[in-house]
């Protein structure tokens, strides 16, 4: 049982235009931002930042976004969002193998020393007390510019959010996010947890 009962997507015509826009992203209205709609400046607010921080400007493409957003998850063991950021990373291109693996970044050869590096900064800058030190910066930025590392971290910062959000709000998990976990990471022992 969560925390906070999501809205209904039908609730009014504002929640019913919100949903609209994830069911065309995801496949279905995430009860995060359901549960953020009860007060909806904060569902206004978090859906803006979420397409700002999404938005490609540089070489950071959609799928290593979603990869970074599962790295930073898997790291804080949010499993709600390790599953609606895998789903995302499969929906915006990322590579069969890339999934597959994604566990494996470190060492698999589908992933490039750049998305090591980006991927290993994801997990630093996850840590609690955080890890992110020169050895980090030097190999982003081996690979990387300064506004594509500000687009990163911004999706981690932005994980960083989800994360507490949906484990302290333990928020049901949708049935699409739970195809993709079990797709992707079940093999390694993902489940619902505290979201079913």
């Amino acid at each position: 049982m969560p925390l906070v009962t999501p809205l209904d997507p039908n609730h009014d015509e504002e929640t019913k235009k919100m949903s609209d826009f994830y069911n065309e992203t995801l496949g279905f209205c995430p009860n995060s931002i359901l549960t953020m709609q009860r007060r909806p400046d904060i569902s206004k607010a978090f859906i803006n930042l979420n397409k700002a921080v999404m938005a490609n400007q540089g070489r950071v493409t959609s799928a290593l976004k979603r990869m970074i957003a599962w790295v930073s998850s898997n790291a804080t063991g949010c499993r709600y969002c390790q599953a609606h950021a895998i789903r995302a990373a499969e929906r915006y291109g990322a590579e069969q193998e890339k999934l597959d693996n994604i566990w494996e970044y470190k060492t698999h050869e589908a992933f490039s020393d750049a998305e090591r590096a980006a991927l290993d900064f994801s997990l630093a800058a996850s840590m609690v007390p955080n890890n992110v030190d020169d050895t980090i910066k030097k190999e982003l930025y081996k690979y990387w510019d300064e506004g594509e590392i500000v687009e990163m971290l911004g999706v981690i910062s932005l994980f960083g959010y989800l994360n507490r959000w949906n484990d302290s709000m333990g928020t049901n998990i949708e049935e699409g996010a739970v195809e993709s976990g079990e797709q992707y990471l079940g093999k390694h022992g993902w489940n619902k947890g505290k979201h079913a």
